[in-house]
């Protein structure tokens, strides 16, 4: 397997809001409908997979505060494909990582299925303390 798991199913569509060229290479940012912007943006890891018009693409940065990723089309690249012919406010259709969906329901099937907020607090709890005795550790050492 040398590529993305592309099924050509549209999860939502985005509007590009910002393209800038980077040498040779254009960076787009997308930020999708409003309404789906928190469903799909859990979906968008950096380094991760999106499908856009069709074309699968590294997602290059992302912030999940502001709602947006980019992606970088490499001179080659923006000869082959649809998106690098579009410009600010136009749309895209997006189809996001089905391997992740597929993790998501796994999890939350197997976490329902065995008490999930028993099995997650633990976890959490652990984290915290961790966090807590390293933010003392640093005061202490001040």
């Amino acid at each position: 397997m040398g590529g993305h798991f592309v099924q050509g199913h549209v999860d939502t569509t985005a509007e590009i809001v910002r393209v800038a060229p980077d040498g040779n290479a254009v960076t787009f940012r997308f930020r999708p409908r409003d309404a789906e912007r928190e469903a799909v943006m859990r979906y968008v890891v950096h380094k991760g997979f999106i499908a856009l018009d069709g074309t699968s693409l590294t997602v290059t940065r992302v912030d999940d505060v502001e709602g947006w990723w980019e992606v970088m089309l490499i001179a080659y690249t923006q000869e082959k494909v649809v998106v690098a012919k579009k410009k600010v406010g136009e749309s895209v259709n997006v189809e996001v990582d089905v391997l992740a969906k597929y993790a998501e329901k796994s999890m939350a099937g197997y976490l329902g299925a065995h008490g999930g907020s028993a099995l997650i607090k633990p976890i959490i709890e652990g984290m915290v303390q961790d966090m807590v005795a390293q933010a003392m550790g640093a005061h202490a050492a001040r």
